[in-house]
């Protein structure tokens, strides 16, 4: 089977835990778009920290940013596809954060916002670096002029444990997803990096089974499952593993690499 589509989440993926995207796996993306197949970052991350990675990476084309709320063009920056969420929705998801001390943050497409940009902590500023990206001071939902995609909390995960808990008792107007072990993303309920990733294929022409996806956490799921040929990876909870057709190396072994060379090569 020749693959024209394969998608590759980033953060415990395609890069390792010291934020490392090895030269053997940038060679082997190369070879594998040389023969035509089309690449396609899906992450939970925002454009401005995924574009580098291409670049490094020597190609171009679309990335699924913000966990499937916003598709984007990188060779002129279109936004292709977007899943606004209602703000005023959130609100209440803004009370409980502070009330117990828990950090957010708003992103649209291109932007992130926080409330008291000026006076973050060196931690969350690291955080943020780590990312490639600067916070904005959070203004009131009439001054924003672009789509709300995602809201976002970061706490230690025992305390993300609990809020996880909590809101899921309540009814649910957005997706809310486990994005990582100390992160939780609410977007609109139909966004996901699966139904970017069918739309995308739609748009392309290309049928599920000649889609190739690998990914590593719950946020994976809709996508793995999508794809005709879904791999997790070895450093995976046992769900997603579950759920893939198949296991590859851990990020830190470059399983992506292997994985592409084992189908695709």
């Amino acid at each position: 089977m020749k693959y024209e589509l394969i998608a590759l989440d980033v953060d415990g993926t395609l890069i390792n835990d010291h934020h490392e995207l090895t030269q053997g796996t940038i060679e082997t993306i190369r070879k594998i778009a040389e023969q035509g197949t089309e690449i396609v970052l899906c992450t939970g991350r925002a454009p401005d920290s995924t574009i580098p990675l291409m670049k490094q990476i020597g190609l171009e084309g679309y990335i699924i940013t913000h966990n499937g709320a916003a598709t984007v063009d990188t060779r002129n920056l279109n936004v292709v596809n977007e899943f606004a969420l209602n703000p005023h929705g959130l609100e209440m998801y803004i009370d409980y954060c502070h009330k117990n001390n828990i950090h957010f943050d708003v992103n649209t497409t291109f932007a992130l916002y926080v409330q008291g940009a000026a006076g973050l902590s060196k931690e969350a500023l690291d955080l943020y670096s780590k990312f490639m990206i600067q916070p904005k001071e959070l203004p009131g939902w009439a001054d924003f002029s672009e789509p709300i995609v995602k809201f976002t909390v970061t706490a230690p995960m025992e305390e993300l444990d609990k809020v996880y808990a909590d809101w899921s008792l309540w009814s649910q107007e957005f997706n809310m997803l486990r994005s990582g072990d100390f992160f939780i993303d609410l977007m609109h309920k139909e966004a996901s990096k699966g139904a970017a990733l069918q739309n995308l294929a739609a748009k392309r022409g290309i049928p599920a089974e000649k889609v190739m996806a690998i990914g590593n956490y719950f946020n994976d799921l809709t996508m793995l499952t999508f794809a005709g040929l879904g791999i997790a990876m070895e450093n995976s909870p046992l769900e997603v593993k579950a759920a893939a057709n198949d296991v590859t190396l851990s990020n830190n072994d470059e399983g992506v690499k292997a994985a592409l060379e084992k189908y695709c090569l």
